[in-house]
């Protein structure tokens, strides 16, 4: 998929819009001061600067599976603890959190049902799970402009228009199978203005995620065949780059008490 290489090629790809995506985000999962909140998949840090700056980095906690991401987010916010971890084997105890963020992750995982149900796992009562997906499904990322290129000129190329989150309703559907309750969908839009076409083109050459991986697998002559035909394709510069995504949240059920005092464990 592309994800072990420096945070500093995501950021520059990727971060340029998911910065601008966590604020509403994190306002649709109701995130507010108090609460020890965990980032699932954080990559670099772009959700996790949001939390830090909200809550205070001693109550964050963050887990990539990338080793160079999650060092990289750790020092960024040496005081958070940022542990290498998949969504479906989270390192804490159970309902350890007020709330568990997924930005940008559930596309890429195997068992979205599951991994949100280990989220929930490790969410208290009446805390909230949430995630966000680009919408690739219905052309609305801020990377379809550049597979509706690709898919006109190498109709064979992958896309991420068929994977998990990507469309209307998957997001709240995984939710629900995951024993969440109360569950909502909405969509979030972000806005980044490109001020030449070098600007927006440079940072998917740097080989991030399925796009870089695409990219990457070219000679020279394709790449630079697929740089004519998106220079012709792309507006003149400056030009803004949208992009929407389906976000969906929902309440942790009340669950047995076996304890006898279900104390609030520390992480």
């Amino acid at each position: 998929m592309g994800f072990d290489g420096a945070a500093v090629d995501y950021d520059r790809f990727m971060g340029r819009y998911s910065t601008g995506l966590s604020g509403p985000f994190a306002d649709f999962a109701d995130v507010r001061a108090g609460q020890r909140v965990l980032d699932v998949g954080c990559g670099p840090g772009a959700l996790t600067a949001e939390l830090v700056t909200r809550l205070g980095a001693s109550s964050v906690a963050a887990v990539d599976p990338s080793l160079s991401y999650a060092t990289a987010a750790q020092e960024r916010f040496p005081d958070a603890r940022i542990a290498v971890a998949r969504a479906g084997a989270l390192p804490f105890p159970d309902a350890a959190f007020d709330v568990s963020l997924a930005q940008l992750v559930v596309h890429f995982l195997a068992d979205p049902v599951h991994d949100l149900g280990e989220m929930a796992r490790v969410t208290r009562d009446g805390g909230v799970v949430a995630a966000c997906v680009w919408d690739h499904g219905g052309g609305a990322s801020p990377l379809s402009p550049f597979w509706d290129v690709l898919s006109a000129t190498d109709p064979d190329a992958p896309n991420e228009a068929d994977l998990p989150g990507t469309r209307a309703g998957q997001l709240k559907d995984y939710l629900i199978g995951a024993g969440l309750r109360e569950v909502t969908e909405t969509v979030l839009t972000v806005r980044v203005t490109h001020p030449t076409f070098e600007d927006w083109w440079e940072p998917y050459l740097r080989g991030a995620g399925p796009v870089g991986a695409y990219i990457t697998s070219l000679d020279d002559a394709g790449r630079e065949s697929l740089e004519r035909t998106l220079r012709e394709q792309m507006p003149p510069a400056p030009f803004e780059v949208a992009g929407s995504a389906w976000a969906a949240r929902g309440i942790v059920p009340a669950r047995p008490d076996v304890s006898g005092a279900r104390a609030r464990p520390q992480v």
